[in-house]
């Protein structure tokens, strides 16, 4: 019987060699693992985070698996979902334009945790999450997800199910099995929660590391899968198409593993904000202008966007998916990061009256999976006449427009140092460049691991 498209992908996942993967794509998946462990570090600080992390503690019982920024040792699934919760709250987790959506804190949490408990190898963990995250960014690539639906876990499920079934040892038939059975069991999450601002919304990720952790052990109990998980999914209730075709479309190929074209967040809201705030802020550098000489800000971007309109989020999290907030902000405080999004900016009286005078409008050929046509365009009318404008196709931080290493160590610290102490965030980076030559995680995850 001729291979299918699963076949072919759970053959990438479970016969990949470390020796397969050339010196670049390690060192980008280290990068995109250091970058994800920041962004837990930074949300785990989060009072319900917190929370939630005393509680998988009493659930879980004992167990080898750290939950970042607490002294807790737990149960893989549990870490996993912690983790994942925590790095998505903040929006500071890179993601995949090519797929959509973000494979590591889909991918990297569950790998962590699995290789913690199994005593795996630097090397093992960061296989894992190569293709774990080739196999999200794949999947998402080949979806026309409906436009209600949030794809935050469902394409992550079948991505945490690959890199267990990898540190498993799992040949390719069970491998397959395994993402089968997780896509069965992918969380269906709308665009709501985000735009409501209600925190329900990061557990997506964390839901989705359970699963699909859950995913491989149950495949070892005896459950079975329906034939065809994704198309099941994705050509009827999440999705209205999925080509099988472009999963594997130039899978395996040397130099085109999709965790070298990652984008890393440099703005603390939803990417769709990206490229309008790279357009502000290049406005900004070529001639300052501050709030009060502003008329009017029109911005266009993608149709998806089109929800992100509000001008007067309630909340945080809320105003990570506003993008007059997010224009405003940039042009009233002058940064973007997670200080941007705190609560007494987002009840500020200047930010909001300028937020008002920001408009939106959709350009239907705008779309993020596309590097031949404009991302956002912005105009802004000031006061005296004058009409500034700029548009953006690779947003900062994208690897087609990578940002400097040092910004992105900037970055990690900034969201680690409250939580390591300026020592800790320095150990951590150093340990996290030998990743791939650790025997085991301990000498990491005791860093990350805060009484």
């Amino acid at each position: 019987m001729a291979q299918d498209y699963l076949d072919q992908l759970a053959q990438f996942v479970a016969e990949t060699r470390w020796e397969d993967f050339d010196p670049a794509a390690i060192a980008a998946a280290k990068d995109v693992a250091l970058d994800t462990i920041g962004a837990i570090l930074a949300g785990s600080r989060l009072s319900e985070n917190a929370n939630f992390a005393s509680l998988a503690a009493t659930m879980s019982g004992p167990g080898k698996a750290t939950v970042f920024g607490h002294p807790h040792r737990v149960q893989p699934v549990w870490a996993t979902m912690v983790n994942a919760t925590a790095g998505v709250s903040l929006e500071m987790d890179e993601g995949n334009r090519l797929g959509g959506g973000h494979p590591s804190i889909h991918v990297t949490p569950g790998a962590i945790a699995v290789g913690e408990d199994l005593g795996c190898s630097g090397s093992d963990v960061l296989a894992s999450i190569i293709v774990g995250y080739e196999v999200i960014s794949r999947i998402g690539t080949a979806t026309q997800v409906k436009a209600e639906v949030h794809s935050h876990g469902t394409w992550g499920t079948i991505g945490t199910a690959a890199a267990t079934a990898r540190l498993m040892g799992f040949d390719a038939a069970q491998t397959r099995l395994a993402m089968n059975l997780a896509m069965s069991m992918s969380p269906a999450n709308t665009w709501t929660p985000c735009i409501e601002g209600a925190t329900v919304r990061n557990l997506y990720p964390g839901r989705s590391g359970f699963q699909g952790i859950m995913a491989a052990h149950l495949s070892q109990c005896g459950y079975t899968a329906i034939a065809d998980g994704p198309a099941d999914l994705y050509r009827t209730f999440l999705g209205e198409g999925f080509d099988p075709v472009a999963v594997v479309d130039g899978l395996g190929t040397a130099g085109n593993l999709r965790i070298q074209q990652n984008y890393f967040k440099l703005h603390a809201c939803c990417l769709y904000n990206h490229p309008v705030l790279d357009a502000v802020q290049d406005l900004l550098r070529d001639e300052p202008f501050s709030a009060s000489e502003v008329k009017s800000i029109a911005v266009t971007a993608a149709p998806i966007a089109g929800i992100m309109a509000d001008p007067h989020p309630e909340n945080m999290l809320a105003a990570k998916f506003s993008i007059p907030y997010a224009v405003a902000v940039a042009i009233c405080y002058g940064r973007t990061d997670v200080t941007a999004f705190v609560p007494e900016r987002v009840d500020s009286a200047d930010i909001r009256a300028l937020a008002e005078r920001v408009s939106l409008d959709s350009d239907p050929e705008m779309n993020l999976r596309r590097y031949d046509y404009p991302s956002a365009r912005v105009a802004v009318q000031l006061a005296d006449g004058r009409l500034r404008r700029a548009e953006v196709t690779s947003q900062r931080g994208d690897f087609s427009n990578p940002a400097g290493r040092e910004e992105l160590l900037g970055k990690f610290d900034l969201l680690s140092r409250d939580t390591l102490g300026a020592g800790g965030v320095q150990e951590a980076i150093e340990t996290a460049s030998r990743l791939d030559r650790l025997p085991d995680l301990s000498e990491l995850t005791a860093l990350l691991s805060v009484a």
